[in-house]
């Protein structure tokens, strides 16, 4: 017997059914090659040829010449089929070794791996040789109960729901608490740009005087060292700290338990430090009983909170939209087909009821007026109006006879149709669609991994820097306490130098850690 081998060529520049047949007729016509198949959306033909009489370099310049782009595709592994298996009934490893040989020896199983554990059988197989009927047919006859691993069809996995609800959540109570926060704090910039001195007092005209009072208020101390604004401040900040950050604080504790820095890290890093700093120093300050009011950050993580937890939702929503898409597309695909067996003259002796996985190449499959066509095919008898605006966006019908292409996932309208399957699973245009959608939603953009390269730089490199600063300040401050009392005002003189310097470096620190950290790179 002549020995025929298989090969993949890439095509490029096929724009609808008719380049596919234009280069499928044509290539027949050639000496050496058995058969073709091309499949439009992935771009991919399949050539069995004659190596003795030509090759597949030869193969690619014959498309070529008939205008398409091609190059032989090397790893020639994508034409194997993968099927998973559940079975029923093993027992014991020599069960398992049973089932693994007797498949091994089987003509065109290429690979075979069967787990006791978890009942999996995992099997790779050349679809030219066998189908994945026949190889559930091998399993029976050994004596165990086999079915498909049921896949999941509804592309839940591409479901962004629970996400956008999560964020949103997150957004409006971080929102809420917010707004107070910022108007507490506008509020308080406005009325310390006026100067509201004993020495000016008596010549501020009224207007101004009640201004300054109303600044008053918020600074009143409610308890020594504790002001209405701080107290205020306080109450507003923790909701948000807890429900709106919530999320961040899982994502944050994940990414450090696998020693990765992501910017959920430093948001909460920021955050958690300003408001346990701001925290701890009016602790300070009341048991101290300070009658100048510390400098808190509270007003920083609703901010930050609002901003992020707004660019995460909008994120979601708009990879939902996509998804929504998808999960249209994975919905067209027809979940049974019905095969049935021909005997000579096309006569039906008898047809069966299968899963679309099941389907192999070479199969019969009959299509009743109203299905939809569950593979991609060619028809072998009956005519019919078939409508495929699923692919073509054409709403009219088009009409099938003997010979024509039919597309998985159209829909036939009046007569009933045989075809042969071609493509089938993975193959078929509508899985290759699907399969295309997918990868662009999953693969970023470079410009995405560089800036999520850097981040895993940038974490590190800002609490160093914020560390760095920290100790800058301690060292400064021992060294000319005088720098420090310049730019520190407001300190009570109760307090000793060294605290002073120690409060002073923290603040400065702690400025570095939440001016960075919803650095655009995060947001973005």
């Amino acid at each position: 017997t002549k020995t025929i081998s298989k090969c993949y060529v890439q095509v490029t520049g096929m724009t609808c059914a008719s380049c596919v047949a234009n280069i499928e007729r044509n290539l027949r016509r050639e000496d050496g090659i058995h058969s073709i198949l091309v499949a439009l959306m992935a771009g991919k033909a399949e050539v069995r040829y004659n190596p003795a009489v030509i090759h597949p370099s030869a193969i690619a310049e014959l498309i070529r010449e008939l205008g398409f782009g091609a190059t032989v595709m090397e790893n020639c592994g994508e034409g194997d089929g993968i099927l998973e298996l559940v079975v029923r009934g093993m027992t014991c490893a020599s069960c398992v070794h049973k089932i693994e040989s007797t498949l091994m020896k089987t003509n065109g199983v290429l690979y075979c791996s069967v787990a006791l554990a978890t009942n999996k059988a995992h099997i790779k197989y050349d679809p030219e040789a066998v189908g994945p009927r026949d190889v559930i047919q091998v399993i029976k006859d050994l004596g165990f109960t086999t079915s498909l691993v049921k896949k999941d069809r509804s592309a839940s996995h591409l479901d962004h729901k629970q996400e956008i609800r999560q964020w949103k959540r997150s957004f409006v109570v971080s929102f809420v608490f917010c707004i107070p926060v910022m108007g507490l704090m506008i509020y308080m910039m406005v009325m310390n740009s006026h100067p509201s001195d004993a020495h000016t007092h008596h010549n501020m005209s009224s207007e101004e005087r009640e201004a300054s009072h109303s600044s008053m208020v918020l600074d009143y101390q409610l308890l020594p060292g504790l002001s209405v604004m701080n107290f205020l401040s306080f109450l507003l900040c923790v909701p948000v700290q807890v429900f709106g950050g919530w999320h961040f604080y899982i994502q944050a504790y994940r990414a450090l338990k696998h020693g990765t820095a992501n910017m959920d890290v430093l948001v909460v890093l920021a955050t958690s430090i300003a408001f346990l700093y701001s925290f701890v120093i009016l602790l300070v300050a009341m048991a101290e009983k300070a009658k100048v009011n510390p400098v808190t950050f509270f007003d920083t993580p609703p901010m930050l909170f609002v901003f992020i937890s707004l660019g995460r939702w909008l994120e979601h929503v708009a990879k939902g939209k996509t998804s929504e898409a998808l999960a249209r597309l994975i919905s067209l695909q027809a979940t049974e087909a019905t095969i049935v067996t021909l005997g000579p003259d096309n006569v039906l002796l008898s047809e069966e009821q299968v899963d679309v996985e099941l389907v192999q190449r070479g199969d019969i499959v009959k299509v009743v007026p109203g299905g939809k066509f569950p593979v991609d095919g060619r028809v072998i008898e009956g005519h019919s109006m078939v409508d495929e605006s699923l692919i073509t966006g054409e709403a009219m019908p088009v009409t099938k006879k003997p010979g024509s292409t039919v597309i998985a996932g159209s829909i036939n309208q009046n007569g009933s149709l045989l075809i042969a399957a071609t493509h089938v699973g993975a193959d078929t245009t509508l899985s290759q669609i699907v399969k295309l959608v997918e990868e662009a939603q999953t693969s970023k953009a470079p410009i995405q991994q560089f800036a999520d390269k850097l981040s895993g730089y940038f974490v590190p490199f800002i609490v160093a820097v914020s560390v760095v600063t920290l100790l800058a300040w301690i060292i400064i401050g021992f060294v000319d306490f005088g720098i420090v009392e310049k730019y520190f005002l407001g300190y009570s003189e109760s307090i000793s130098s060294a605290e002073v310097i120690i409060r002073f470096a923290f603040q400065a620190s702690i400025t570095v850690l939440c001016i960075a950290c919803p650095c655009s790179l995060g947001l973005a």
